[in-house]
């Protein structure tokens, strides 16, 4: 029975036992999550709830899976039992549901590969120009600075295609898609594939959802995150910093320093921690090139304030362009609604233009990559429309701004969340 489900999840007095529902069967994962090959938190977030659609958006080969399940399995949900709980919408499910067997035969899930290929070319060859113009011009201020851009652009867009191949949306073989991954985010990126799916993949699962994405785990250390839990805060009378002035203080510790002063350290931390040799060897890869090739040119001196630069350009860039689509949006504990309301608001998009698709990566198609997170990029237009649809259906509101105007969205929701915070603080 579902009460039974229920109190499975992993929390409170030992033995902490983890139970879900896949199409409702029951599968005790207590000791599988620690074996789970997408990371045993993601799969732990939907202990004692249905996870039938988030099963189905993840994984590509199912088949395969199924495989690894049937020795997990206990039982079935009793005939008397919903296919899902109270606090799911059941039309709105089942809508869903109909829309992504809608996605499938309309081919959407299937990648273009010349679009990647391209894709990766592009970042090659601005990689080489960068170079070149140093070694034609010299190391003079005005080459080493475009240098620094074409560098961070390299970054940038580096890390929006590790993004595809870390999805598995590039190849229709999870196996190569891991592979591609490790080369793109360890050789032209220098960091662990291992880090970016332990962290990407729960954020997916459970968008928003304090304790469970990792991506809002600055609150309360630095920010204090969405009406809910800033008001908590405050009533609380927990002050880490002094949030009324984070929309300022935004502007220092947010996009200039996230790279540099903090991912760029931690990967190593991570890598060796976990002891993820493979992912550590990529990176050392990165930075072995990225030295020999500019430390001729450069020096010692050059060659780390390039390389400090270019993660400052790349720190901007990246910070900018993922806390738009979510930070400005609903952010609370986890509710456990269905697949499609978790995703809807939690997410939002931004205009779609040419130079919006390239600048963002395509996640200004946020909300479709967030429904269907192994589609291939190329795609999420031709979905678009159904999504809006849907939505138009169930009255859910389908954000979509201009690119500033997302980016301003992300300051103005901080002074918001830092006001409610400190009136919780002083009056509650």
């Amino acid at each position: 029975a579902a009460p039974e489900i229920g109190q499975r999840n992993g929390r409170g007095p030992a033995p902490q036992e983890r139970w879900l529902v896949i199409d409702r069967k029951v599968y005790d994962i207590s000791h599988f999550c620690r074996r789970h090959p997408g990371g045993s938190r993601v799969i732990s977030h939907y202990a004692g709830q249905d996870a039938t659609d988030p099963f189905i958006a993840f994984h590509l080969d199912k088949a395969l899976v199924r495989k690894y399940m049937n020795p997990l399995l206990i039982g079935e949900l009793a005939p008397d039992q919903p296919s899902f709980e109270p606090s799911k919408n059941k039309k709105l499910v089942e809508d869903f549901r109909e829309l992504r067997a809608t996605v499938e035969k309309m081919g959407l899930l299937q990648p273009n590969h010349a679009f990647f290929i391209l894709y990766l070319c592009h970042i090659l060859v601005l990689d080489v120009a960068a170079w070149l113009i140093i070694w034609y011009f010299g190391a003079s201020l005005v080459p080493f600075l475009f240098s620094a851009v074409l560098l961070g652009t390299v970054q940038a867009q580096a890390g929006w295609l590790q993004h595809d191949f870390g999805h598995l949306s590039v190849f229709s073989k999870s196996r190569w898609n891991h592979w591609v991954h490790k080369f793109v985010i360890g050789h032209l990126k220098g960091a662990p594939a291992s880090w970016w799916n332990h962290l990407h993949f729960q954020h997916h699962a459970k968008p928003n959802c304090f304790r469970k994405d990792p991506d809002v785990n600055m609150h309360p250390l630095f920010f204090a995150l969405g009406k809910t839990l800033s008001v908590e805060l405050g009533v609380q009378k927990k002050k880490f910093m002094p949030y009324n002035h984070q929309h300022k203080y935004f502007f220092i510790i947010g996009p200039p320093a996230l790279v540099p002063l903090y991912f760029q350290w931690y990967v190593f931390y991570f890598a060796v921690q976990r002891k993820q040799w493979a992912d550590l060897a990529w990176m050392l890869s990165f930075y072995i090139r990225f030295f020999l090739t500019y430390l001729p040119f450069l020096g010692v001196k050059g060659t780390l304030g390039l390389h400090m630069l270019v993660r400052f350009i790349e720190s901007n860039w990246f910070v900018w362009v993922t806390q738009m689509n979510h930070i400005p949006m609903h952010i609370d504990y986890d509710k456990n609604v269905d697949w499609f309301s978790t995703q809807l608001q939690a997410t939002c998009n931004v205009h779609q233009s040419l130079f919006n698709d390239w600048f963002s990566g395509h996640l200004n198609f946020q909300i479709e990559h967030h429904l269907f997170p192994t589609m291939p990029r190329h795609n999420y237009w031709k979905v678009a429309p159904l999504v809006k649809s849907l939505c138009a259906k169930h009255g859910i509101e389908y954000q979509c701004k201009p690119l500033l105007t997302a980016f301003a969205d992300i300051v103005h929701s901080l002074k918001d969340s830092g006001e409610l915070w400190l009136d919780a603080y002083l009056h509650k």
